[in-house]
């Protein structure tokens, strides 16, 4: 078997670089779909990306075209790198999502339903029921905006940052500092905006109550908070839904270009 893969590297000397460049380039998917949106929900079944992976690689292994020389230090440690930076993109692009679940969690706890958690099997953790809800959102507004698209675009210009056989990680072009900052520092003021119509009527019924148990203290306000607050949420946010909508999809559309 030895000597025909020999015969065959001798006949085909492209054929070794294709082979080394379509296993690079599958170790750069695994690390994306790992962490990158719509790429990593576990309800999509394993087979299912690996079998995307693997066509997308060799589509991809025919765009980049690698020449001979593609293997030029340790092999393992290619593949490490090419991993790394795969899921150095993915998470990039989750930190666009992580901020409309972030608004979602601070509704949920303000309508005074932070007992009320089930499990995510994207990150086999406990979040709340209206931040799930907000996840669910802001995927389908990711999708219909072309946020696949803006993936695979990254993905592709990776390429072009960080080749195939490179052995350093060149972070300043890979990923923007400021970039990166401003990404995390939208978690909180993009949750905050989301949350802030719930946050300020929540606030106002608690005012009322206020002055209600001052004036009349034989009322229970306490309970009564625990029966308005959920009602007055779910109708504030049926109500600002098509604002919603236009917010997320203006912070989505404003990181179109994650690389």
């Amino acid at each position: 078997m030895e000597e025909i893969i020999t015969e065959l590297m001798k006949m085909f000397p492209m054929l070794n670089a294709y082979l080394a460049a379509g296993i690079f380039i599958f170790a750069r998917l695994l690390g994306f779909f790992r962490l990158a949106p719509v790429f990593n929900r576990k309800e999509i079944p394993g087979m299912v990306k690996l079998s995307l992976a693997l066509i997308l690689s060799i589509v991809l292994t025919c765009v980049v075209k690698p020449d001979l020389t593609i293997i030029k230090e340790s092999f393992v440690l290619s593949v490490f790198l090419n991993i790394v930076v795969g899921a150095m993109l993915g998470y990039v692009a989750q930190l666009i999502l992580i901020a409309v679940d972030a608004g979602g969690d601070m509704v949920n706890m303000q309508m005074g339903l932070s007992s009320a958690m089930v499990l995510d099997p994207t990150t086999s953790s406990q979040v709340s029921i209206v931040g799930k809800c907000f996840s669910f959102l802001g995927l389908l507004i990711f999708i219909q905006l072309g946020g696949v698209y803006w993936l695979l675009s990254a993905l592709i210009r990776s390429f072009e940052i960080f080749p195939l056989d490179a052995t350093l990680i060149p972070l300043s072009k890979l990923v923007n500092l400021d970039y990166l900052v401003e990404l995390s520092s939208n978690v909180l003021f993009m949750g905050l905006q989301i949350a802030s119509p719930v946050l300020l009527a929540t606030l106002g019924q608690d005012i009322i109550l206020g002055v209600i148990s001052k004036t009349a203290p034989q009322v229970n306000v306490f309970q009564l908070s625990f029966l308005f607050k959920p009602v007055l949420g779910a109708a504030i946010m049926v109500w600002i839904l098509p604002m919603l909508v236009n917010i997320i999809s203006d912070y989505f559309l404003s990181f179109a270009k994650i690389i």
